[in-house]
């Protein structure tokens, strides 16, 4: 198929309002609630509420930046495909290598939060965790093959199960901690080991801010958007401030009932966290909601990972910065199917040896590089297609590039050696495709 072809193979706009935002939802209400939040306790303490109302504004800013740009460009790839447009090709191949590696992880980390919960809950033997990973993926790499039109059904239902069980989680925490009369959440600040107050809380809120980036996933799906510029900028909007609020609300019940520290050594011990917490609430039949939460909220957003990937692989397929296979769409032009398929295969690879502190690091330092690149594009665009000021897109832009280097070194070195080994295979492309350039 001629690059021509593939890039005049538009996939059918089937989401209104509704279903983009539970799209978003999908993505954000899942391993950030039931997993970043302990890994960020582990970090700052008490301080964790703060970090993620701080992280909620810097995903806000870059919210308007992405509803801004997607509702004016509603096509499949998001920030990879506003770089080439607005930027430079290298600055557009960076954004959709970085999404790439990033979500990539972040999906193997969701299977392995699932096969936790379900392992945990059952009791089952921990040997079963990377097959069980891996069987999930599979099954929803199918589930997403079928269509998007199927594929927001399911996520629906995962998500408004999820929902449910927060819901009942927050009420009970808050009750419990009315009958006992004390909480963990004070001193607010505490002193984190080896690490000032000031980093710990940064790190912390660059680590929480990769747990709201899932809103991205409503970009990348814009070209299957019903009246984007409508939809897309309330769908991005709604996502986030539910999401900050349900995050606010079971951080400060978490602590509340246990402490940062229990809460961060049960997600290093690989344990259902939330789970964990729901043991010490005066009903006790609570635990087992929330572990149904935990497996539907996981499974939501391994689902969305897989379409938003599967998207922006077929973005690039069609600029044939990745193999033009990957462009081809089924016969309803639905679904992206080898891109699919391919996202799949690799998310399954990746969850036999995913570590969760490590891909977590990973993803917050690489997540933020890529909105960087989102609110240069924000910054680019012309006066008349701007919703929002672009104050908020110089704010987004200033915080990323902040928060970016909190993270622990060996982290943002591995990201930038990464960003350098994909130029090299971008450029590598090119002369390959223009010998006489």
């Amino acid at each position: 198929m001629s690059t021509e072809n593939t890039r005049t193979e538009t996939l059918k706009r089937e989401l209104g309002i509704f279903g983009a935002m539970m799209m978003g939802l999908g993505s954000i209400v899942g391993t950030g609630v039931f997993v970043s939040i302990g890994i960020a306790a582990g970090i700052a303490g008490p301080a964790v509420i703060l970090a993620i109302g701080l992280a909620a504004f810097v995903a806000m800013c870059n919210a308007f930046s992405s509803a801004q740009l997607a509702a004016s460009h509603p096509v499949s790839g998001g920030t990879y495909e506003y770089g080439y447009e607005f930027l430079h090709p290298i600055m557009g191949f960076t954004a959709g290598w970085m999404f790439l590696c990033a979500k990539s992880a972040s999906a193997a980390t969701a299977a392995l939060g699932f096969a936790g919960y379900f392992l945990h809950t059952f009791g089952l033997k921990e040997s079963l965790l990377a097959p069980l990973a891996a069987g999930i993926t599979v099954v929803l790499t199918l589930a997403v093959v079928s269509g998007i039109r199927r594929s927001n059904v399911a996520n629906t239902v995962i998500v408004s199960v999820t929902l449910v069980a927060l819901s009942v989680f927050v009420f009970a925490g808050a009750e419990t901690i009315g009958k006992a009369g004390t909480s963990h959440l004070s001193p607010f600040f505490v002193q984190s080991e080896g690490m000032s107050q000031l980093r710990s809380l940064l790190y912390a809120t660059a680590m929480m801010f990769v747990a709201y980036t899932g809103y991205g996933r409503i970009a990348t799906l814009g070209e299957e958007v019903r009246e984007p510029r409508r939809t897309i900028p309330r769908a991005i909007v709604l996502t986030l401030v539910i999401s900050a609020v349900l995050y606010l609300a079971v951080g400060a019940v978490a602590i509340g009932v246990v402490g940062s520290k229990a809460l961060a050594e049960a997600t290093q011990s690989k344990a259902a966290t939330l789970e964990v917490v729901a043991k010490q609430f005066a009903r006790p039949g609570v635990r087992w909601i929330v572990a149904v939460g935990g497996m539907t909220a996981m499974l939501g957003v391994l689902l969305n990972l897989i379409l938003g990937l599967s998207r922006v692989l077929l973005a690039m397929g069609r600029r044939r910065d990745m193999p033009g296979l990957v462009a081809r769409l089924n016969k309803m032009q639905t679904t992206p199917t080898n891109a699919v398929l391919c996202v799949g295969c690799i998310i399954t690879g990746l969850a036999c040896i995913g570590s969760v502190q490590t891909t977590w690091s990973f993803s917050a330092f690489t997540v933020l590089v890529y909105y960087a690149i989102t609110n240069l594009c924000a910054l680019r665009q012309p006066r008349e297609e701007l919703i929002f000021p672009r104050f908020f897109a110089w704010c987004g832009l200033a915080a990323c590039l902040f928060l970016a280097f909190w993270v622990d070194w060996w982290i943002w070195l591995a990201g930038l050696g990464l960003i350098a080994a994909g130029l090299a295979w971008h450029l590598a492309a090119q002369s390959l495709r223009n010998p006489d350039s």
